[in-house]
């Protein structure tokens, strides 16, 4: 069976502002037509579906039973291209870009800096998007991408950006604390506050099984922002990215313990697009994001 034509849009915004105000007249005003305009329309779109759309009722029309099945399609439909439009609209914007990245990442070391940013680019507009299935630059409105892995997507600038490490910390009264007991007695004075998947990486398992094995678990996390959190607030003794806990380190909410290792992190990227950008200042925020991260 043959799939049925779809009936053009003008047709269709036709009948959409006729069935919304019940009335021809009130449509061509609208759209900006006359009256006998709408009415052929309506006429020429009632042969194509094969079904009357509308009845008369006094001065007006109203929808017969499959108009209104039409009717609720179209407005889906009209909604949804408004929208995208809509969306396009923005994203032409040209001090617009959209940086997406994990969110630990974005939280504890671009957030912090985007003052400067707005500083040295003040017509910038910048969004930062936590979508880890932005996989694709362009394709998905991503200017700019952060990651752990370059995309390896043809077409794209891909460098080495920032390289981190597993800290471990503790607020400021907490290290106070413990900075005058020996190592082998911290946990006797603290608890361990830590992420679910701290315990298998294969980077931070080795220390979890040795060095911090002895500390009573306190409350384990699955989001680094609910644990940057924690140990600012006292609860215990963390292993966390330096750059999550960037802010609070130069801030001295945070201390680094000396007595534990620290161990290599993550290796993060950036990517954007290899030609010229949709706008300069694409490029400019990410010659930024480099220079910052020296």
């Amino acid at each position: 069976m043959s799939r049925q034509r779809i009936p053009s849009l003008k047709l269709l915004m036709g009948f959409e502002a006729a069935a919304r105000h019940g009335n021809f007249s009130r449509a061509a005003d609208e759209l900006h037509v006359s009256q006998s305009a709408i009415s052929h329309q309506i006429q020429q779109l009632e042969e194509e579906v094969g079904q009357p759309l509308f009845r008369r009722v006094g001065r007006g029309v109203e929808l017969t039973v499959a108009g209104q099945v039409l009717q609720r399609s179209v407005q889906r439909s009209v909604g949804m291209l408004r929208s995208g439009l809509d969306r396009i609209a923005t994203y032409l914007d040209p001090g617009l870009v959209v940086i997406a990245g994990p969110a630990e990442l974005l939280h504890g070391w671009l957030s912090p800096r985007i003052d400067q940013l707005l500083a040295r680019y003040p017509a910038l507009c910048p969004i930062l998007s936590t979508d880890e299935s932005a996989r694709f630059i362009d394709e998905t409105d991503i200017d700019i991408a952060i990651g752990d892995r370059p995309l390896q997507q043809a077409g794209l600038l891909e460098v080495p950006f920032l390289k981190d490490e597993w800290v471990v910390v503790a607020n400021d009264r907490l290290a106070g604390q413990l900075a005058s007991v020996p190592a082998a007695q911290h946990a006797e004075h603290a608890s361990l506050i830590c992420l679910e998947e701290s315990f298998t990486r294969d980077d931070t398992a080795a220390l979890f099984r040795n060095q911090l094995a002895p500390f009573r678990k306190h409350v384990i996390y699955d989001d680094e922002r609910l644990l940057l959190d924690a140990a600012l607030r006292g609860r215990g003794i963390a292993c966390l990215s330096r750059l999550v806990a960037e802010e609070s380190l130069a801030q001295g909410r945070l201390h680094i313990l000396a007595d534990y290792p620290r161990i290599e992190g993550v290796a993060w990227w950036v990517s954007r697009v290899a030609g010229e950008p949709r706008s300069p200042v694409v490029t400019d925020v990410f010659d930024w994001l480099i220079a910052s991260a020296q």
